[in-house]
């Protein structure tokens, strides 16, 4: 919240604020402050679940959340399909399939 703030800047702040509210009123200023903090922050509350609910969120929330279910439970239908058949002879390296077919249609040697 006051990350923009250095040390030095807040106790200015805090002194200012003494100085011009006195020590006597200051524990009544600060709890007043809390409590608008406190009704301001609930406000803002109330309105996003207010906005949710009309743009229809939940729903919105539920969709994606099924969506990357079906996603997943694909990808382990695809990793069991490709556990259960091996991969076809066509992902053989064709240096391998043009040394055999080389060795088969080869003539013999006859002395």
């Amino acid at each position: 919240m006051f990350s923009d703030f250095g040390s030095m800047e807040l106790m200015l702040i805090v002194l200012v604020t003494l100085l011009v509210i006195g020590p006597e009123r200051l524990p009544e200023t600060l709890r007043t402050l809390g409590l608008w903090m406190g009704r301001l922050s609930r406000s803002f509350t109330a309105m996003k679940v207010e906005l949710e609910q009309e743009i229809g969120m939940d729903d919105v929330r539920r969709q994606l959340h099924n969506e990357s279910v079906m996603a997943q439970m694909k990808q382990i239908e695809d990793d069991v399909k490709n556990t259960i058949q091996p991969p076809t002879s066509s992902s053989q390296p064709q240096g391998e399939n043009s040394a055999d077919s080389a060795k088969n249609t080869s003539p013999p040697n006859t002395p």
